[in-house]
């Protein structure tokens, strides 16, 4: 039995046989087929899916970064729940995700920084999500893929804003959602989640200002729903299925 779906099946063999040593991983999750390609072939594995006939594809929807540093951890315990129904958070551990003291060490996640790409080829009706760990976690860098979709220019300056990877070749690498005189990257897990500083206009002075952050760290508790009265008819309650 083939370890693909139906409809990945014929894409997966294509894959396997056309890109061979140069496909890390092929993994299909919920029907979504996901190709793991190592950093030195990102930018021909893209131009060899998007101009062979066989993949065509020919758009790319989105790109963004991802940081699995203290991937794996848990912050919510969810298999029980108070009286109230709500389930129980962590402690606030300080400002940021983890306690300083217990923080995962970046060694320990060797493969700390990548991106995930969302491709569409409109010609087969079929979609391709590929993904590239950046090979050094101190400074991530990858090959901008601007010149075989230009529709990544602005996913991948986000990608550099938020998560702090560096896309080589890409004409125009700046911030596009922080602040000019930003100084960090609010998307990676050790970034503290009150932030650094706190902006603001002062009218006297006629300009911006950073102050220091005055907020509390605190651990927001969702509200975890066990029993919903839309599914309960005559004092039965219904899977709603």
């Amino acid at each position: 039995m083939s370890a693909f779906s139906a409809t990945n099946e014929s894409l997966a063999l294509a894959l396997r046989d056309t890109l061979g040593e140069r496909l890390s991983d092929l993994i299909e999750h919920r029907g979504q087929l996901t190709a793991v390609v190592p950093a030195a072939h990102w930018l021909d594995v893209a131009w060899q899916l998007r101009d062979e006939p066989q993949f065509a594809f020919e758009q790319l929807i989105d790109l963004s970064g991802v940081d699995y540093l203290g991937y794996g951890d848990d912050e919510w315990e969810t298999a029980e729940a108070s009286g109230a129904g709500f389930s129980r958070g962590v402690d606030a551990l300080g400002p940021g995700r983890f306690s300083w003291e217990d923080r995962p060490e970046a060694e320990d996640f060797p493969n700390r920084f990548a991106v995930a790409v969302q491709l569409l080829s409109q010609r087969h009706n079929r979609r391709l999500r590929l993904r590239c760990y950046a090979p050094a976690d101190d400074f991530p860098l990858l090959p901008s893929l601007i010149e075989v979709w230009n529709s990544v220019n602005w996913y991948e300056r986000e990608a550099f804003d938020l998560f702090g990877i560096v896309f080589e070749g890409h004409p125009d690498l700046r911030r596009i959602l922080t602040d000019y005189g930003f100084i960090g990257h609010p998307f990676r897990k050790d970034f503290p989640l009150i932030g650094n500083v706190a902006v603001r206009y002062d009218e006297d002075k006629g300009r911006v200002i950073y102050e220091p952050v005055e907020i509390e760290p605190r651990v927001g508790v969702p509200r975890v729903v066990r029993r919903d009265s839309r599914y309960v008819d005559n004092g039965q309650e219904r899977t709603g299925r």
